[in-house]
């Protein structure tokens, strides 16, 4: 295929939402053109979105599982080999029982070729309470981040968190006294061998931009009125299409729901694709991206 049909490809699917079953609106589009996904899929037995064949209500956690891993495995082939899958999953119980989902989805997506880079747990720290009275009360989800290949693009300056070492939040042994000073880190440990440390140059020993990334998001639920329920909040799709999407490429959400991702995906600069089979979501995102004031093309919505 020559570069000019290549790019032809890419564009006609850019800002688009596709209405109808996720696996079957994927299988239309060309290999290889999608940067990242970031999506949160429907729990099982969560809630009911009143789609025609809507994923989450399958009979068992093994059958959800099958139906999620096919849909992620179509996405698997319509992503670039340099991209990564971002998966937003919850767990649910059933009888008292815990049913490990997001786990046994996971591992469903490495028996189909993808590689777990992280798992990530995104605390919420406005989770809505619980009457249980017999565990802890669940205040997280995962996030998994997969990809196609050990070699592909990952922003790890545009995702960076401010460095806690010199703050109050410093917990280093012995207090912060050693700062700066001249043999003032242990020779043995994990600081063995740095002599930046060793020399108290602590300037050059952390990164001007901040630490790496931590697997522990802490952030808030969010609302959208129209949805009446708690959505995918901005905040978390931003962090993963900085970090997996480069500007100006392509981010698809196969589960678009509202429209976070397309929403996010516009104010950094970066093309969307979504894919829904709740016609009145996809009506709720174009009407959502408008309201934000983002340029979309007047065939936005593809029923």
């Amino acid at each position: 295929m020559s570069v000019p049909n290549e790019l032809d490809a890419i564009t006609r699917w850019q800002d688009r939402i596709l209405c109808g079953d996720a696996l079957t609106r994927l299988q239309q589009i060309p290999d290889h053109i999608v940067d990242t996904i970031v999506t949160s899929p429907p729990y099982f037995r969560q809630r009911n979105y009143n789609g025609s064949n809507q994923l989450g209500h399958e009979k068992t956690l093994d059958q959800y599982t099958e139906r999620l891993v096919g849909v992620l495995t179509e996405c698997h082939r319509v992503l670039k080999p340099s991209g990564s899958l971002w998966l937003v999953l919850g767990d649910k119980y059933v009888a008292g029982r815990q049913m490990g989902a997001p786990w046994r989805v996971a591992l469903g997506l490495i028996d189909r070729g993808w590689i777990l880079r992280s798992d990530i747990i995104w605390h919420k720290p406005n989770a809505m309470p619980s009457a249980v009275k017999t565990r802890p009360t669940t205040d997280h989800e995962y996030v998994f981040l997969l990809t196609k290949s050990t070699d592909y693009y990952y922003d790890a300056d545009a995702i960076r968190e401010p460095h806690v070492t010199f703050t109050e939040k410093s917990r280093m042994r012995g207090g912060r006294k050693h700062l700066h000073q001249r043999n003032g880190t242990p020779e043995q440990g994990k600081n063995s061998g740095n002599h930046n440390l060793h020399d108290g140059r602590w300037d050059q020993a952390f990164h001007p931009k901040g630490r790496n990334k931590r697997t522990v998001w802490s952030i808030p639920l969010s609302k959208f009125r129209e949805a009446h329920f708690a959505v995918f909040p901005e905040s978390l799709v931003e962090t993963c299409l900085l970090a997996g999407c480069p500007i100006g490429g392509l981010a698809l959400d196969p589960f678009l729901g509202s429209g976070t991702t397309a929403v996010v995906a516009q104010r950094l600069n970066r093309h969307f694709l979504g894919i829904d089979c709740v016609p009145e979501y996809c009506e709720m995102a174009c009407r959502r991206l408008q309201k934000a004031g983002w340029q979309i093309p007047a065939d936005c919505l593809v029923e």
